[in-house]
This record gives structure tokens, sequence and C-alpha cells, in this order.
């Protein structure tokens, strides 16, 4: 039996779901925990509902729909997503393999602007620590980040380079990180380096020598998921097709990650289209 993996139980993760699961086909969603629509407090402008009804009580009428009709949820934060003979979700708990994948994390409405970031991407600032650690073979490299994301980004590191330091940026760390990687927690004034990467400017003044720095960032949102397989994005945003379907067959992405308008009637409807025309694509096979 084909089975769909949705990574986000927000709107547009259950909403996928609900079609999927309908349609006949095996679906998994793999949720961290309550997301931006637990924290709104009152929601009045959602179809349906004559009295104001609260984020979290939406959010957990809709999970419970879903349950309903044979949704599995597990418990899991999404930390990789690799393409052998098939899609597959990574987690510290395990791998999810999959027919199809749609990415429904919502868009991270905050990133720290460290000049020198955006810059040097592909120059030795790096999204992929799977995909590139081949390039850092016995150089010195930095995870920028402090959860199970970074951990995961850090273990793919620590093979291969000669050695391997956590940038914390201030935050306080979230995962056990092994004792062979080195980490600063100060805030990260700036990413040095003219045409490549040469190191870090720390809070304090310190600078920390480096070839790369791989970023890592809180959980790993939709975007940085699709940018592991090469997926378009356009900044934040996932570019996707008519269908929901990104820039990589069997990968769809629906909700606040492909931009536009943040509301939930928008994410709900974007997870319908994605579930049904995945659970389609599969069909025919």
């Amino acid at each position: 039996m084909s089975n769909i993996v949705i990574i986000g139980s927000g709107p547009a993760g259950v909403s996928a779901a609900l079609y999927a699961a309908r349609a006949g086909v095996d679906t998994t969603i793999l949720t961290k925990g309550p997301g931006a629509l637990d924290r709104a407090e009152l929601i009045q402008n959602y179809y349906g509902f004559a009295e104001p009804i609260s984020g979290a009580e939406l959010e957990r009428r809709g999970m419970e729909g879903a349950r309903a009709v044979g949704v599995k949820f597990v418990t899991a934060e999404a930390v990789g997503l690799t393409y052998t003979d098939k899609l597959t979700v990574e987690t510290l708990d395990g791998d999810y393999p999959a027919d199809a994948v749609i990415l429904a994390t919502g868009s991270s409405r905050a990133a720290p602007r460290i000049p020198g970031l955006t810059g040097l991407e592909g120059h030795g600032v790096s999204y992929c620590a799977t995909c590139d650690a081949f390039f850092y073979r016995g150089k010195d490299v930095a995870v920028l980040g402090s959860g199970e994301y970074a951990l995961h980004e850090a273990q793919a590191l620590l093979p291969v380079a000669k050695s391997v330091t956590l940038l914390a940026n201030g935050q306080p760390l979230t995962a056990e990180f092994p004792a062979e990687v080195a980490v600063r927690p100060e805030k990260v004034e700036a990413i040095l380096g003219e045409q490549r990467v040469s190191g870090v400017q720390l809070a304090g003044g310190e600078t920390v020598a480096l070839d790369g720095v791989f970023v890592a960032l809180g959980v790993a949102g939709s975007t940085a998921l699709a940018r592991k397989l090469g997926a378009e994005v356009d900044g934040n945003r996932i570019v996707t097709d008519a269908h929901m379907m990104t820039t990589l067959p069997g990968l769809y992405a629906a909700g606040d990650c492909t931009g536009g308008l943040l509301q939930v009637a928008k994410a709900v409807y974007e997870g319908a289209l994605a579930g049904s025309e995945a659970a389609k694509a599969l069909r025919k096979g």
C-alpha cells in the first residue's frame, strides 16, 4: 500500500491528511507539537464559526477529525529529508520512508539577520550537512543552531570534518551534543569572508577561524527541508505548481511555507489540494 508522510500538524498538514486518508492512502503526520495556530487567542473570521474560537480548540478539532479517518500522528521532529530509492524523512528517533511527502510546517517568521550570512551562501554557508559534508573533509566547520536539528547536522559533519563547533548564538541548548563538538554560547555578530567563509565574529570581540558554517536554526522548517533535496525555493517560500508539487516529483508543500496569505483558510485549501493530488498521483502509480 502506498504511503504519505506529512510534516506538520497545523491546518495545512491536517487538511492534507484528511484528503489523503479518505482517498485510501496510508497517512502519517509527524508533529513536534502545537504550532502557530495554537498561539492564536481568538479566530473570528473563519467560515462556519458564528462565535469566535480559540486557535488551540480549532487545532484540536482538526486533529480529532483526522484521527477519525485513520490518520496516524507521531510526535517526532523532522531533521532531514533524503532521496535514495524513495523519499525518506529523517528524525532523531528513526527514518520514515514515503511514496510522497507533504511539507506543511508553516513558515519561520524570524531569522536572525547576521551580516555575511546570505552573501556567502554557497561560498561556505550551507543549509545541508548531508549534501555538503564531503566538501569539508579535514576542515574546520561550525553549525549555527542549538537544538535537535543542529545536532543532526553536527553528527553528519563529525566523521569528515577536522573540527565541528556549535554556534549557539545566545540560545539555550535543547539537545545533548557530543563532547567533541566545541560549544560557543555567544551571539554571532557576523560571518566573515570575502570570496568564501573565513570565520565568524562573536559578541565580545573574539573571532573563530572556519572554512564553513552550516545553518540549522530552531527546527528544520519546510523551506530548510526542501533546500536539502534541491527543490526550488524563492527566499523563504517553497515554489510549487498548480498541484502543490515542488520541483521534485513526490514532494509537495502547502500552507504558510508557500508564501502569500498567512491565513487558516488558505492553509486548509492548499492542504486539501496537496493531499488529494498526492493521492491521485500515487493511484496512477
